[in-house]
């Protein structure tokens, strides 16, 4: 009769197996016994079942006297070549086996990784200390703390758990140092993209105003110097304006100039359109007078609507600051006015009679734009004068 039964790892430590019989591979997920009724002679010394009994564990006695033998049948479920590498090495039974191949494949594992971090291989160096740490703890897993080699491998193990541990903190540190580097080198491209894209606003030309280009003084292709590098000596590109309005400069005499005000209405005549006149008004009074032969002007400007675009640039113009404004009264050139010592005005009219053909009368004026002016006075419409 041969009963079996099926033991579990736990059983077989409390049956004081764990250091007599051969020790449990790394991922062992099934362990089976095998007992054998050997007769009813228990406890006979012989050979029993056809191996010597010195190699036999003793188990406990069956019923009728028997002895038990107790076999070690292993099952291991793995692809890590390694690991494989042990389980078809390993003699059964033999601690020293157990400690001897795993510490080779640890060593192997252990030479693998130094020459990878040798050659700056880092990731695959630290992978390899990793897997010679779990080798060499495998090797002491069944060794009792007092055998010989317990303490140098377990050192060894706890030396390969430190170089990955140690390189995974140099990995993490130079990943710290990788990420301020891309950090800053992500903050200059940063300040270099700023750089050209002012670059290239400064190369688009944008008018600041609506208008027109009344000029254009560079052509495709010449070169140009920026503002911001010669200020005012930089290359003149081209001339805009706005010529919806328009003015005219003109110089007022210090005699008149109390009498002009801002916003004060103006008459404007050009040589292009002679029987127009176009209305502005005072925009501007310069407060420093200019001396030149002994008279003092002050430069005023007359700004002058110009939707319809007539009048151009650079024309020229004459303008009348009103200063006051009659009318229906009769008037008079102003080169037809005389004055005698005393600044009393006079006019001359044709008389065949007179001597010379002329006889001066005395008139009263009023108002004069300097071209024409009012006669209060002395003569009636339709009177001849005489210029002088």
């Amino acid at each position: 009769m041969t009963p079996r039964f099926v033991l579990s790892r736990r059983r077989l430590l409390t049956a004081g197996l764990a250091s007599a019989t051969a020790p449990i591979v790394a991922r062992v997920f099934g362990i089976s016994a095998q007992a054998q009724d050997f007769g009813p002679a228990g406890g006979k010394l012989g050979v029993v079942g056809g191996r010597d009994e010195k190699v036999l564990f003793p188990g406990p006695g069956l019923p009728g006297g028997g002895q038990t033998e107790i076999r070690m049948v292993q099952s291991i479920y793995t692809s890590d070549p390694d690991e494989l590498d042990v389980a078809q090495r390993l003699k059964p039974f033999d601690p020293e086996s157990w400690l001897n191949e795993w510490a080779r494949v640890a060593e192997r594992n252990e030479q693998f990784a130094e020459g990878y971090a040798a050659a700056g291989l880092k990731v695959t160096a630290q992978e390899y200390y990793r897997r010679a740490q779990e080798f060499y703890s495998n090797a002491t897993l069944y060794l009792p703390e007092h055998h010989p080699r317990q303490l140098p491998t377990y050192k060894k193990m706890r030396e390969m758990f430190d170089k990955a541990w140690q390189m995974g903190l140099n990995k993490q540190t130079a990943a710290k140092s990788q990420a301020a580097v891309s950090k800053a080198e992500v903050e200059k491209a940063r300040a270099a993209l700023e750089r050209y894209q002012t670059d290239l606003r400064y190369a688009t030309i944008t008018s600041p105003m609506d208008g027109l280009v009344l000029s254009r003084d560079v052509e495709v292709g010449d070169a140009v110097s920026s503002i911001l590098v010669l200020g005012s000596q930089a290359t003149l590109v081209m001339t805009l304006g706005d010529v919806s309005e328009v003015y005219v400069l003109g110089k007022v005499d210090e005699a008149d100039i109390g009498r002009v005000y801002m916003g004060q209405r103006a008459r404007i005549v050009v040589e292009s359109f002679k029987e127009k006149s176009f209305e502005g008004k005072v925009t501007k009074i310069s407060p420093l007078g200019k001396e030149k032969d002994n008279v003092t002007t002050f430069e005023v400007r007359v700004s002058i609507r110009n939707p319809g675009g007539e009048l151009k640039t650079n024309m020229t113009a004459n303008a009348e600051i009103i200063l006051e404004e009659k009318k229906a009264v009769l008037i008079v050139p102003e080169s037809a006015v005389v004055y005698d010592k005393e600044r009393k005005p006079s006019l001359e009219v044709p008389d065949p009679k007179a001597e010379g053909g002329k006889r001066k009368v005395a008139v009263k004026l009023g108002i004069s734009n300097g071209v024409k002016t009012e006669l209060v006075e002395g003569l009636k419409e339709g009177d001849k004068v005489v210029l002088q």
